[in-house]
């Protein structure tokens, strides 16, 4: 992991395309910025954890979902 410090106002880049910027301090929370392309998506971790879970769900049907689809069948 990378650490850097930064203040407000400073930035990161990384790559070509993408840069964050502190836009404040406010107690122990840090307001950033994000530059990007549209094509980037950008999620708060909880967020991108719940979709991949969802995501996972939804490839992986459980049995019983799929002994109820048999059972139609019959």
């Amino acid at each position: 992991m990378l650490v850097l410090t930064r203040r407000t106002d400073e930035a990161i880049k990384i790559g070509d395309d993408i840069e964050i910027t502190i836009l404040g301090i406010e107690g122990d929370q840090v307001k950033l910025g994000i530059n990007a392309p549209k094509q980037v998506e950008i999620h708060r971790k909880e967020i991108y954890l719940s979709i991949k879970q969802e995501n996972n769900d939804a490839a992986n049907p459980s049995l019983n979902i799929m002994d109820q689809l048999k059972a139609l069948k019959k």
